[in-house]
This record gives structure tokens, C-alpha cells and sequence, in this order.
């Protein structure tokens, strides 16, 4: 089993930047594929982006593709996603997720969640 923290959320003005972080604890983190997911107020959760475990494979959600990007490092079990470009429909709750084997975009397929942060962006 593995733990996950998100921390980095916050305001921001659109057009600006925000870098968030998932720490991991527990089983070997550099086994698992990771996945950031976000649910606005009254959305269902949707996709973000998703790395495999080596970080040599990513996946983008259309909406967010050449603005965010997934990186890991897995020596220091943690996974980020940098977010540039920001939009006011950016804003929800992200969430870190893990799985074991691929990749995937489908939040059904992660058993492992973090507890969420707060992204707003302003107009």
C-alpha cells in the first residue's frame, strides 16, 4: 500500500503558474503509475495527466496538453505537476493517484488517493 500527500495548491491570477506535489509513502513508490485528477464543484473527477513508472511515458488530458506537465522523481518518491498558462476553468480540487502497472486515465483503475488540493484561479 502506499500513502499520498498533495501540497502546492493555492490562488493564482489567470495566465500564472503553480507547481504542485505528491509525496509518497509506503511500498516501493517507483513500481506504481501515477496519475493527477481534479474535480471542480459539481463535475465529476476527470483526467489530468498520468506517468509510468520509470517517467519515461506521459499522458495529457487535451485541456491541459502543452500547458502542464508530469514529472517524477522516484528517488525521492514523488511525482509534480507543473502548471503554466493557468485558466479560471483550471480551478478544482487535484488529486495525486497511484496504481500498479501502466499508465491509465481511467480513475476507476487507481486504489490509491491523496486527500486533494485547492487550485483557484482568477479572471
Amino acid at each position: 500500500q502506499v500513502q499520498l500527500v498533495e501540497s502546492g495548491g493555492g490562488l493564482v491570477q489567470a495566465g500564472g503558474s503553480l507547481r504542485l506535489s505528491c509525496a509518497a509513502s509506503g511500498r516501493t513508490f517507483g513500481t506504481y503509475a501515477m496519475g493527477w485528477f481534479r474535480q471542480a464543484p459539481g463535475k465529476e473527477r476527470e483526467f489530468v495527466a498520468a506517468i509510468d513508472w520509470s517517467g519515461g511515458s506521459t499522458y495529457y488530458a487535451d485541456s491541459v496538453k502543452g500547458r502542464f506537465t508530469i514529472s517524477r522523481d522516484n528517488a525521492n518518491s514523488a511525482v509534480y505537476l507543473q502548471m503554466n498558462s493557468l485558466k479560471p476553468e483550471d480551478t478544482a480540487v487535484y488529486y495525486c493517484a497511484a496504481k500498479e502497472y501502466g499508465r491509465s486515465r481511467k480513475a476507476t483503475e487507481y486504489p490509491y488517493w491523496g486527500q486533494g488540493t485547492q487550485v483557484t484561479v482568477s479572471s
